[in-house]
């Protein structure tokens, strides 16, 4: 290459600099889309329509929420990852479809760590174990040594094979020694009806739901599965306090973009998001809902995602768990 040549090169090079820094700079200039990759009216819906709503507050600029929903999550996702790493299109994700979905699918459309940079986590939605009145027992230590005594005469309901519900108890079978049968559902409400009838004995699922059940006189809250007791009832204890210590279930949601996403723009997101968890008005949403704020940022939200995956991986194994997308 001669020298006018080179000089002609450098030139431009240096001429487009300025200019993709001015971008980064004075992101976003544009609308960014937010992928929920599920039907409205969940937690992933409900969580980012909260970010998006914030977001659009502090910069001005719509922020529209996209549904894709589909195999728990995994449709939505797959299409997120094709996405622009520009930072215009973001999306949540869970700890089902970032963390479990890699054990569970032999063909699964994307890799969480691969093509998705982490933004920040967003929540916890805490669980709890519900118990049918009719069982004889009132906690876990008193549940296990009936399922010890008895193999399979407890039985527990489940959203599906491979859900978070699904997992937790399994967790729970793995732990404990014990061997209880799984009773699968298509969905949690059909699940904690049969627990409510007496058809199932008890079930793993959100503390708000159980709760609303406990309070009508349902259920019985036996232990919270995360690793403190939950605000929203600070008078039940975890399940690791109370006969089986080192049991920790915390399903959660955060956001995440495609991989590429320049580092000034994830760092810029992931302040923002952050902040917004701050907000009085989130704090009450959030509360409301029975859900916890976590606001951890990009680094540690992606630390998350790689030990809930190494985590998960052993209680699918464990459980013998197969799924196909």
């Amino acid at each position: 290459m001669n020298s006018l040549l080179r000089n002609a090169v450098c030139g431009a090079v240096l001429a487009v600099l300025p200019l993709a820094a001015h971008a980064q700079a004075a992101y976003p200039t544009k609308p960014i889309r937010l992928i929920v990759p599920f039907a409205p009216g969940g937690p992933n819906d409900i969580l980012g329509r909260l970010v998006a709503q914030k977001l659009n507050e502090q910069w001005g600029r719509p922020v529209v929420v996209e549904n894709r929903g589909g195999a728990g999550g995994t449709v939505g996702l797959g299409y997120a990852a094709k996405q622009p790493g520009d930072g215009y299109t973001l999306s949540m994700g869970g700890s089902s479809n970032l963390a479990v979905a890699v054990s569970l699918y032999q063909k699964l459309a994307y890799d969480p760590l691969k093509d998705f940079v982490a933004i920040a986590s967003v929540a916890h939605v805490p669980y709890a174990l519900g118990v049918n009145p009719v069982v004889p027992v009132r906690s876990v230590k008193e549940l296990i040594a009936i399922a010890r005594k008895k193999p399979k005469y407890l039985s527990y309901a489940s959203s599906g094979t491979g859900s978070m519900s699904a997992l937790s108890a399994e967790l729970f079978k793995a732990m404990s020694r014990t061997d209880i049968i799984h009773v699968p559902y298509k969905g949690t409400v059909p699940a904690l009806t049969e627990v409510v009838s007496g058809q199932v004995d008890m079930m793993f699922a959100d503390l708000a739901l159980i709760k609303r059940h406990a309070q009508a006189q349902q259920l019985k809250i036996i232990a919270v599965t995360g690793s403190k007791r939950a605000p929203a009832a600070p008078e039940v204890p975890t399940i690791s306090e109370t006969g089986l210590k080192g049991y920790v279930i915390e399903p959660w949601f955060g956001v995440v973009a495609p991989a590429g996403v320049p580092a000034e723009i994830v760092s810029r997101l992931s302040a923002a998001i952050v902040a917004s968890l701050k907000s009085p008005d989130v704090v009450q949403r959030l509360d409301n809902l029975g859900y916890e704020p976590i606001g951890a940022g990009a680094e540690q939200f992606a630390e998350i995602i790689r030990n809930d995956i190494s985590k998960f991986a052993k209680i699918v194994k464990t459980a013998g768990i197969a799924a196909q997308l």
